[in-house]
């Protein structure tokens, strides 16, 4: 891939590290929110526990994203991005503007949902 390209993706990496990195903040500061409202009640204890746990989740999901995109541009500064980790084959350029953490090209990401079940990360 030329240096060109990898800046772009680059760029949109980061792009979205930043959009990932703020919705965490956001996350956990709506958590802290809702841990703090003085309900006392059961039933609003019962669903401001379930709302905690949503926004502790979106949390963890962003907080992958970020790990993800993080090793992504890993890969850039080491020359591999663009390549897939399992059969070294070049990813396809309209895969990575869709998914620019893509570790797998397309035959190979198919071939490890096959093996291992479709995944929530299954297109990385």
């Amino acid at each position: 891939m030329d240096s060109q390209k990898l800046e772009h993706f680059r760029h949109l990496l980061i792009q979205q590290l930043h959009q990932h990195t703020e919705f965490i903040r956001e996350d956990q500061a709506a958590a802290l929110e809702l841990s703090d409202d003085g309900v006392k009640d059961t039933v609003d204890l019962s669903l401001m526990d379930v709302n905690k746990e949503i926004a502790l989740r979106l949390g963890e999901r962003s907080s992958q994203m970020v790990a993800d995109i993080d090793q992504a541009l890993l890969r850039i500064k080491e020359g591999s991005y663009g390549q897939c980790a399992h059969c070294g084959e070049l990813i396809e350029e309209r895969r990575l503007e869709a998914v620019p953490t893509a570790r797998y090209d397309a035959v190979c990401q198919a071939a490890l949902e096959r093996a291992n079940g479709t995944d929530e990360n299954s297109t990385l």
